[in-house]
């Protein structure tokens, strides 16, 4: 092979390089174009709902924040507990999430039907338990006596008064299991 040939052999090898390293980049952008496109598709719920058994710090729009295990992950509410048996429970809806802590990249898609916030509610209500309620500006301690289509009733136990108040869900923050002597 005369040194002719040779170079037509070398440009052919580089042209050919190039054309595997053009189609390789463009390969990659196409992944990567996908990637985002999926993940603009994942709602906080989702990610939530991977993170089931993970220990998380919730932060809420008062400053304050919240830290559990996430047990439960729906649509519209997620339900924190305390590691320990027995623990505290706290009932946070996702439209009062400031900021997670701890939570990791996977995703996970709902199955079946969700339990609504109101349905969470009920329970408390049924049950008779003491609740913390937190809103944007107050904590009250009491049990919900009704629950509505968008607000909820808690007859607040403060001392030996008795009241009743009317919350709306579009300022609650967070409703925690209230154990005997916790006060707000």
């Amino acid at each position: 092979m005369d040194t002719s040939d040779a170079r037509w052999s070398d440009l052919a090898a580089d042209l050919d390089a190039l054309a595997e390293a053009h189609a390789t980049a463009e390969s990659d952008a196409m992944i990567a174009e996908l990637t985002r496109a999926e993940h603009a598709t994942i709602d906080l719920a989702d990610r939530l709902r991977a993170a089931t058994g993970t220990l998380v710090v919730i932060d809420l729009p008062d400053g304050e924040s919240v830290r559990g295990v996430i047990r439960e992950a729906a649509r519209t509410w997620l339900l924190l507990a305390g590691p320990a048996r027995g623990s505290q429970r706290h009932l946070v809806p996702l439209p009062a999430i400031d900021g997670v802590s701890g939570l990791g990249a996977g995703s996970a898609p709902a199955a079946g039907r969700e339990l609504a916030l109101t349905t969470q509610l009920r329970d408390l209500q049924r049950d008779r338990r003491t609740v913390l309620i937190r809103t944007r500006g107050r904590v009250h301690r009491g049990r919900i006596a009704r629950v509505g289509a968008d607000h909820l009733d808690l007859d607040v136990l403060d001392g030996g008064r008795r009241e009743s108040r009317v919350i709306p869900f579009s300022a609650l923050l967070c409703v925690s299991h209230a154990p005997p002597g916790m006060a707000p």
